[in-house]
């Protein structure tokens, strides 16, 4: 029979232990409802840089007053030890999403892709403009790296030629793409898009894939409001290519003058000393004069077969060109366009 003193000191453990246990129970019960908590107020997305440290994301939800309790988040995130954790991305954080999984997110970097759009550009700094919006690098990073020979040689590409590996479409990346790794992956997408078939309308042309593209530049930059008149235009500079005639296109004269305001072609403007002067300089150019599209490629490769070999926009500014097979016609043609240039005002 045990003491009543014995009896006393095992009271005491346990009233002790139980208390422990209750106090403990307590602490977790408060510790799981905050790690659970609802914690954000409205949708928000957030941007975590490269190389972002634990204070640098606290920072960012600071001022995007995405929480509704920063200490519980905190609170959350040192228990999961995120500290040590952050990556770097596009993420979406929903209403009323918890602190766990808040955590998580930042924890495994599950961000969300960057939906990237990019046509119309005229010029590498065009380029690079518009997607340094929309991805993490900037403007000066991709424009340096497309203008570094050894970086882009590896691709097969120049720094003429280096606009034709983009083909203008909707891709998915990662808002933190490096601008090496979206170099990769626009070739990818370039290979993809150069098929076995267009590949081999291209041999039919004897045109390169590149020789392609830069032709597909000017038809575009000849028709940018009409693409259903593209394949009728490329027929045209085809036929030139294949007769041995000089492309005189207007586009690499704007281009070459590099005033991309310019509406009015004039003769001054055919003496200027570039390779993209194509009143001077037989077959294509070095480059594209513009980023050119899908519908642009496949025009070329696809071409309308006909006997044009003159073209000049309609003097009705419709954005569609008369078409003749001899200079004579074509000098009819040019006269009415100049008359209602001239009626317009438009001298440059």
């Amino acid at each position: 029979m045990l003491k009543p003193k014995t009896i006393k000191t095992l009271k005491i453990a346990v009233i002790t232990v139980s208390t422990v246990i209750i106090i403990v129970g307590i602490f977790g019960y408060l510790k799981y409802k905050e790690v659970f908590k609802p914690n954000i107020k409205n949708d928000v997305t957030l941007y975590i840089p490269s190389n972002a440290d634990y204070q640098t994301l606290i920072d960012s939800l600071k001022s995007s007053n995405a929480l509704i309790d920063l200490k519980s988040f905190k609170n959350t995130a040192e228990l999961k030890n995120l500290q040590h954790k952050v990556h770097s991305g596009k993420y979406l954080l929903k209403k009323g999403m918890q602190n766990n999984k808040i955590v998580n997110i930042f924890r495994s970097g599950n961000q969300i892709p960057v939906k990237l759009t990019f046509n119309n550009n005229r010029t590498i700094n065009d380029f690079a403009g518009k997607v340094s919006k929309l991805i993490e690098p900037d403007s000066v990073t991709i424009v340096n790296l497309l203008n570094d020979e050894n970086a882009i040689k590896q691709y097969g590409f120049n720094k003429e030629n280096i606009i034709s590996m983009f083909i203008p479409n909707t891709y998915e990346v990662w808002w933190d793409i490096s601008a090496e790794n979206f170099l990769k992956r626009m070739k990818k997408e370039y290979d993809k898009f150069w098929t076995s078939e267009r590949i081999e309308r291209a041999k039919k042309l004897n045109l390169t894939q590149k020789e392609v593209s830069i032709l597909a530049s000017i038809v575009q930059a000849e028709q940018l409001a009409h693409p259903d008149e593209r394949a009728k235009v490329a027929g045209l500079y085809i036929n030139r290519l294949k007769r041995g005639m000089l492309l005189q296109s207007d586009p690499t004269l704007i281009f070459a003058s590099g005033d991309f305001t310019k509406k009015r072609v004039l003769n001054k403007d055919k003496e200027i000393d570039s390779p993209y002067n194509t009143y001077i300089h037989a077959g294509l150019p070095p480059g594209p004069v513009y980023m050119p599209d899908i519908s642009s490629i496949d025009a070329v490769l696809n071409y309308q077969h006909h006997n044009y070999i003159f073209m000049c926009a309609k003097e009705d500014f419709s954005g569609y060109h008369n078409f003749s097979t001899n200079a004579r016609q074509h000098g009819i043609y040019a006269r009415k366009y100049q008359q209602a240039l001239n009626k317009k005002k438009i001298w440059k």
